[in-house]
């Protein structure tokens, strides 16, 4: 059977289909290659030999994606990062050489430096890291508050926080106390609870602050007493605190009423119920309203949700609070605060404060908290001490960790793990920013989009083997290659 002839194509015609799917492919290809080439991939990884080391530069990756970050789901916004200004964070900071000290600081605060911390927390009087006991008013029955004075704190906090704001005017405060003026408790004391035997036999640093057993508060009661003029002096404490800040040119813009209410504690502390601290609010709101000062509840430190929903619906408070601050078991309550009430400003206010081994352990902990707290809602994540001395020992006695360690005998300092952790967040999330949703069958990851409209993805491998993991983001994918037991941020711009 012969072939059918085959039609020849005259010269000057051509096939105006082949050649318009032709031009289309080539033109997808380019703009694919257009669009990654001004996709630029910004990577840094820490590892505990290694910390914050640029990575090479990422091309285009094939094959299904491990992790898919999804730009049109965008969750809550976030305020910032930052951690909380202690005395002794101060004066050990102070026992350094000046240079070095102002290196510090502008590594923290400055911009784009390095931390970029932009919020930031502070005690109203004495905590457990300040020098001493004190609060601005020890006078007995001082309803008027004549000698309020915080006279202390320009020691110590006020250069602390007036050394920041130069690196960030726009530093973002707030504060809340760890214990009234004693003479505002039922005793007469700014401990709530006594150095018992067993407290020593597991902590033999703990040093004994003259509590005795008749003086001790418990959870569920109210060691401030539930008194109108008591707590209309309280209201007038807080108002006289902002003020006094104000002159000096430091604005504080949200206040806590009473730090971990339901803990009853060997350094300054007062247990409050969650009513005590409704109707008190009910006095605090209206002078902090009308200074422009918000009032959030905490700091939550209990998985109790009927403890946030009290003062959410008391009449007395309820107009007033604007916010929820949760630390440590305080955990477990914010996932079912922010499905219930998804318009509520949350803050993680303070993240748990190991044993001052600032080891690597500790830092892979520190991540699961971050990743728990920023993917329920949190808007805001706070670390506790910015810096100690070797040791990380408090006046009474407890070891901590901090982001900076300080040794005063050799004026020298290191930044530790956990500094590094938190900066792999901070230097790159910027205030606006929305946490985005992920997918995929790798879920050891944060990921923000910025008002700029960068991308940000925190990844942690916590296994002992590096992983590739191919990151897909909008049309975007890559595959970095993860160390063994490393954070990791890739900033897609």
């Amino acid at each position: 059977m012969p072939c059918p002839a085959i039609p020849v194509r005259p010269p000057g015609v051509y096939r105006p289909r082949l050649h318009r799917v032709l031009l289309v492919g080539l033109a997808m290809l380019l703009s694919g290659a257009t669009a990654l080439a001004q996709t630029r991939v910004e990577w840094v990884a820490t590892t505990a030999t290694a910390s914050w080391v640029k990575q090479p530069r990422l091309g285009a990756a094939t094959g299904p994606a491990d992790a898919i970050v999804n730009l049109a789901q965008p969750l809550q916004t976030i305020d910032g990062f930052g951690a909380c200004f202690n005395e002794l964070g101060w004066t050990s900071l102070s026992g350094l050489a000046p240079v070095d000290r102002e290196k510090i600081m502008r590594e923290l605060f400055a911009p784009g430096v390095g931390a970029n911390f932009t919020i930031c927390r502070m005690p109203v009087g004495a905590n457990d890291f300040s020098r001493d006991w004190y609060s601005y008013d020890e006078t007995p029955g001082d309803f008027a508050l004549k000698d309020f004075s915080v006279a202390q704190d320009e020691q110590t906090l006020i250069p602390f926080i007036e050394n920041a704001r130069r690196y960030n005017p726009a530093l973002t405060l707030w504060a809340s106390p760890w214990s009234p003026p004693t003479w505002m408790k039922l005793n007469h004391h700014y401990a709530a609870a006594e150095v018992k035997p067993e407290y020593r036999q597991m902590m033999p640093t703990l040093a004994d602050n003259g509590l005795k057993p008749e003086q001790a508060g418990k959870e569920g009661a109210n060691l401030f007493i539930q008194e109108d003029k008591y707590f209309a002096a309280y209201a007038l404490y807080f108002t006289k605190f902002i003020e006094a800040y104000q002159q000096r040119g430091i604005p504080i813009g949200m206040v806590m009423p009473q730090n971990e209410f339901n803990s009853a504690q060997v350094f300054p502390s007062c247990p409050w119920t969650a009513t005590g601290l409704a109707r008190f609010v009910g006095y605090l709101g209206p002078q902090m309203q009308q200074r422009n000062v918000e009032v959030f509840f905490g700091t939550m430190e209990r998985p109790n949700q009927a403890l946030v929903d009290t003062v959410l619906r008391d009449a007395r408070s309820s107009p007033f609070i604007k916010g929820v601050g949760f630390q440590w078991a305080g955990k477990g309550a914010i996932a079912g605060i922010h499905q219930r009430y998804p318009n509520l400003k949350l803050y993680q206010s303070e993240q748990e404060c190991g044993d001052g081994k600032n080891d690597w352990k500790y830092c892979e902990y520190a991540w699961t908290l971050m990743k728990h707290y920023l993917s329920n809602g949190a808007n805001a994540y706070l670390y506790w001490n910015i810096s100690l001395q070797k040791g990380g020992v408090s006046r009474w006695g407890w070891s901590q960790n901090s982001l900076v360690t300080v040794d005063q005998a050799a004026k020298t300092y290191q930044y530790n793990y956990e500094y590094y952790l938190l900066k792999h967040v901070s230097h790159y999330v910027q205030p606006g920013a929305r946490r985005l949703a992920t997918s995929g069958v790798f879920t050891n990851l944060l990921a923000f989009e910025n008002p700029n409209k960068s991308v940000v993805v925190v990844a942690h491998n916590d296994s002992s083997q590096d992983r590739t993991v191919r990151l897909t983001v909008g049309q975007q994918t890559v595959a970095p290659v993860l160390k063994a037991h490393s954070f990791n941020t890739l900033l897609l711009k």
